[in-house]
Protein backbone atom coordinates (compact mmCIF):
# COMPACT_ATOMS: atom_id res chain seq x y z
CA UNK A 1 0.00 0.00 0.00
CA UNK A 2 2.71 2.62 1.27
CA UNK A 3 5.22 1.65 -2.48
CA UNK A 4 1.83 2.58 -4.37
CA UNK A 5 0.63 5.39 -2.45
CA UNK A 6 4.85 6.47 -3.18
CA UNK A 7 4.26 6.07 -6.88
CA UNK A 8 1.18 8.01 -6.92
CA UNK A 9 2.37 11.75 -5.63
CA UNK A 10 -1.51 13.13 -5.92
CA UNK A 11 -2.87 10.27 -3.58
CA UNK A 12 0.36 10.81 -1.51
CA UNK A 13 -0.16 14.13 -0.48
CA UNK A 14 -4.13 13.98 -0.18
CA UNK A 15 -3.01 10.82 2.83
CA UNK A 16 -0.20 12.90 4.35
CA UNK A 17 -2.80 15.93 4.80
CA UNK A 18 -5.29 13.95 6.13
CA UNK A 19 -2.99 12.38 8.64
CA UNK A 20 -1.26 15.59 9.62
CA UNK A 21 -4.63 17.22 9.88
CA UNK A 22 -5.89 14.46 12.68
CA UNK A 23 -2.94 14.76 14.36
CA UNK A 24 -3.27 18.44 14.32
CA UNK A 25 -6.81 18.23 15.86
CA UNK A 26 -5.63 15.58 18.46
CA UNK A 27 -3.11 18.20 20.08
CA UNK A 28 -4.86 21.47 19.41
CA UNK A 29 -8.38 20.98 19.81
CA UNK A 30 -8.03 19.65 23.93
CA UNK A 31 -6.33 22.73 24.78
CA UNK A 32 -8.27 25.19 23.06
CA UNK A 33 -11.64 23.51 24.65
CA UNK A 34 -9.49 23.83 28.03
CA UNK A 35 -8.54 27.59 27.51
CA UNK A 36 -12.17 28.50 26.37
CA UNK A 37 -13.63 26.98 29.73
CA UNK A 38 -14.31 29.75 32.43
CA UNK A 39 -11.19 30.87 34.09
CA UNK A 40 -11.58 29.44 37.73
CA UNK A 41 -13.49 31.36 40.25
CA UNK A 42 -14.72 33.52 36.83
CA UNK A 43 -18.37 35.19 38.04
CA UNK A 44 -21.49 35.87 35.58
CA UNK A 45 -22.14 39.41 35.70
CA UNK A 46 -24.65 40.70 38.03
CA UNK A 47 -28.32 41.98 36.85
CA UNK A 48 -26.80 45.15 37.59
CA UNK A 49 -23.94 44.71 35.61
CA UNK A 50 -25.70 42.92 32.18
CA UNK A 51 -27.92 46.31 32.68
CA UNK A 52 -24.88 48.19 32.33
CA UNK A 53 -23.38 46.13 29.50
CA UNK A 54 -26.49 46.98 27.73
CA UNK A 55 -25.85 50.33 28.09
CA UNK A 56 -22.85 50.05 26.85
CA UNK A 57 -23.84 47.87 24.25
CA UNK A 58 -26.70 50.35 23.08
CA UNK A 59 -24.06 53.73 23.23
CA UNK A 60 -21.80 51.93 20.89
CA UNK A 61 -18.64 52.19 23.43
CA UNK A 62 -17.24 48.95 21.58
CA UNK A 63 -16.42 51.36 18.14
CA UNK A 64 -14.14 53.22 20.28
CA UNK A 65 -13.05 51.27 22.96
CA UNK A 66 -11.60 47.57 22.82
CA UNK A 67 -11.95 44.76 25.57
CA UNK A 68 -9.13 42.90 24.36
CA UNK A 69 -5.56 42.75 25.67
CA UNK A 70 -2.75 41.52 23.78
CA UNK A 71 0.23 39.97 25.44
CA UNK A 72 3.10 42.37 24.28
CA UNK A 73 4.71 44.53 26.78
CA UNK A 74 3.57 47.70 25.35
CA UNK A 75 0.09 46.84 25.94
CA UNK A 76 0.26 45.47 29.50
CA UNK A 77 2.58 47.97 30.76
CA UNK A 78 -0.40 50.21 29.62
CA UNK A 79 -3.87 48.28 29.94
CA UNK A 80 -2.43 45.56 32.76
CA UNK A 81 -2.60 41.89 32.31
CA UNK A 82 -3.24 40.32 28.78
CA UNK A 83 -7.00 39.15 28.19
CA UNK A 84 -7.14 35.35 28.89
CA UNK A 85 -9.75 33.61 26.75
CA UNK A 86 -11.45 32.08 29.47
CA UNK A 87 -11.99 35.43 31.23
CA UNK A 88 -14.85 35.44 28.23
CA UNK A 89 -16.37 32.55 29.04
CA UNK A 90 -19.84 34.27 29.73
CA UNK A 91 -19.54 37.27 27.65
CA UNK A 92 -22.60 36.79 24.69
CA UNK A 93 -21.79 38.54 22.17
CA UNK A 94 -18.10 39.20 22.88
CA UNK A 95 -16.75 42.96 22.98
CA UNK A 96 -13.84 42.54 21.98
CA UNK A 97 -13.57 45.79 19.46
CA UNK A 98 -11.67 46.06 16.87
CA UNK A 99 -10.40 49.66 17.42
CA UNK A 100 -9.00 52.06 19.84
CA UNK A 101 -9.66 55.73 19.83
CA UNK A 102 -9.56 55.29 23.65
CA UNK A 103 -8.05 52.83 25.55
CA UNK A 104 -8.55 49.59 26.07
CA UNK A 105 -11.36 48.76 28.54
CA UNK A 106 -10.67 45.21 29.93
CA UNK A 107 -9.08 45.71 33.08
CA UNK A 108 -10.47 49.10 33.88
CA UNK A 109 -12.03 48.04 37.34
CA UNK A 110 -9.12 47.67 38.26
CA UNK A 111 -7.60 51.16 37.96
CA UNK A 112 -11.10 53.31 38.02
CA UNK A 113 -13.53 54.43 40.63
CA UNK A 114 -17.13 55.15 40.45
CA UNK A 115 -16.17 58.51 41.42
CA UNK A 116 -14.18 58.45 38.60
CA UNK A 117 -16.22 57.41 36.00
CA UNK A 118 -19.01 59.74 37.01
CA UNK A 119 -16.83 62.97 36.42
CA UNK A 120 -15.62 60.97 33.26
CA UNK A 121 -19.01 60.69 31.90
CA UNK A 122 -20.56 63.93 32.75
CA UNK A 123 -17.62 65.75 31.32
CA UNK A 124 -14.69 63.68 30.17
CA UNK A 125 -12.24 66.40 29.91
CA UNK A 126 -12.10 66.92 33.94
CA UNK A 127 -10.60 63.88 34.15
CA UNK A 128 -8.68 63.23 30.85
CA UNK A 129 -7.67 66.57 29.29
CA UNK A 130 -8.19 66.61 25.53
CA UNK A 131 -10.58 64.35 25.35
CA UNK A 132 -12.74 63.81 22.72
CA UNK A 133 -15.29 61.56 24.08
CA UNK A 134 -18.68 63.15 24.31
CA UNK A 135 -20.79 63.70 27.63
CA UNK A 136 -23.49 61.37 28.59
CA UNK A 137 -25.28 63.46 30.46
CA UNK A 138 -28.77 61.87 29.38
CA UNK A 139 -27.40 58.34 31.34
CA UNK A 140 -28.31 60.47 34.80
CA UNK A 141 -31.54 61.10 33.56
CA UNK A 142 -32.88 57.74 32.11
CA UNK A 143 -33.91 54.83 34.08
CA UNK A 144 -32.24 51.05 33.72
CA UNK A 145 -34.32 48.42 31.77
CA UNK A 146 -34.36 46.01 34.97
CA UNK A 147 -36.55 43.57 33.09
CA UNK A 148 -34.66 43.19 30.11
CA UNK A 149 -31.50 42.78 32.25
CA UNK A 150 -33.34 40.16 34.29
CA UNK A 151 -34.30 38.31 31.05
CA UNK A 152 -31.17 38.13 29.73
CA UNK A 153 -29.37 36.69 32.62
CA UNK A 154 -32.17 34.65 32.82
CA UNK A 155 -31.67 33.12 29.15
CA UNK A 156 -28.04 32.93 30.32
CA UNK A 157 -28.75 30.74 32.85
CA UNK A 158 -31.07 28.26 31.04
CA UNK A 159 -29.72 28.27 27.45
CA UNK A 160 -26.29 27.96 27.98
CA UNK A 161 -25.81 26.94 31.35
CA UNK A 162 -24.13 30.27 32.96
CA UNK A 163 -23.80 29.27 36.67
CA UNK A 164 -25.90 31.69 38.49
CA UNK A 165 -27.46 30.55 41.75
CA UNK A 166 -24.51 28.60 42.61
CA UNK A 167 -21.77 28.48 45.44
CA UNK A 168 -19.23 29.86 43.26
CA UNK A 169 -22.13 31.77 41.21
CA UNK A 170 -23.67 35.26 41.16
CA UNK A 171 -27.64 34.94 43.07
CA UNK A 172 -30.33 35.17 40.45
CA UNK A 173 -33.35 33.23 42.77
CA UNK A 174 -36.50 34.67 41.21
CA UNK A 175 -37.88 38.39 40.14
CA UNK A 176 -38.33 39.80 43.56
CA UNK A 177 -34.95 38.33 45.27
CA UNK A 178 -33.23 39.51 42.17
CA UNK A 179 -34.84 42.90 42.26
CA UNK A 180 -33.50 43.25 45.79
CA UNK A 181 -29.90 42.01 44.87
CA UNK A 182 -30.12 44.52 42.05
CA UNK A 183 -31.45 47.33 44.37
CA UNK A 184 -28.67 46.70 47.13
CA UNK A 185 -25.81 46.72 44.78
CA UNK A 186 -27.24 49.94 43.31
CA UNK A 187 -27.58 51.42 46.41
CA UNK A 188 -23.57 50.63 47.12
CA UNK A 189 -23.07 52.64 43.77
CA UNK A 190 -24.91 55.65 44.22
CA UNK A 191 -23.79 55.97 47.95
CA UNK A 192 -20.39 56.69 45.72
CA UNK A 193 -21.77 58.98 43.24
CA UNK A 194 -22.51 62.94 43.97
CA UNK A 195 -24.54 63.31 41.32
CA UNK A 196 -27.75 64.69 43.35
CA UNK A 197 -30.19 63.68 40.99
CA UNK A 198 -29.10 60.08 40.58
CA UNK A 199 -29.45 59.84 44.55
CA UNK A 200 -32.72 60.88 45.00
CA UNK A 201 -34.01 59.06 42.15
CA UNK A 202 -32.55 55.91 44.15
CA UNK A 203 -34.66 57.06 47.34
CA UNK A 204 -37.47 56.73 45.08
CA UNK A 205 -36.83 53.32 44.00
CA UNK A 206 -35.01 54.59 40.46
CA UNK A 207 -32.08 53.56 39.10
CA UNK A 208 -30.51 55.24 36.49
CA UNK A 209 -28.60 54.15 33.34
CA UNK A 210 -25.14 55.58 34.20
CA UNK A 211 -25.39 53.56 38.13
CA UNK A 212 -25.68 50.01 35.94
CA UNK A 213 -22.61 51.25 33.58
CA UNK A 214 -20.71 52.03 36.41
CA UNK A 215 -21.34 48.94 37.85
CA UNK A 216 -20.36 47.25 34.73
CA UNK A 217 -17.35 48.62 34.39
CA UNK A 218 -16.01 48.45 37.51
CA UNK A 219 -16.60 44.48 36.80
CA UNK A 220 -13.88 44.65 34.23
CA UNK A 221 -10.93 43.41 35.58
CA UNK A 222 -9.75 41.15 38.12
CA UNK A 223 -12.89 41.88 40.42
CA UNK A 224 -15.26 39.43 38.54
CA UNK A 225 -12.86 36.39 39.55
CA UNK A 226 -13.39 35.91 43.35
CA UNK A 227 -10.68 34.49 45.33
Amino acid sequence: MFSWLEKNPFFFTVAFLLVFSVAGLVEILPDFMKSSRPIEGLQPYTVLQTAGRQVYISEGCYNCHSQLIRPFQSETDRYGAYSLSGEYAYDRPFLWGSKRTGPDLHRVGDSRTTDWHENHMWQPTSVVPGSIMPAYHYLFKKDVDFDTAYAEAYTQKVVFGVPYDTENGVPLGNITQAKEEFMKEAGDIVSHMKNQQVKEAYEKGEVKEIVALIAYLNSLGQSRIKK
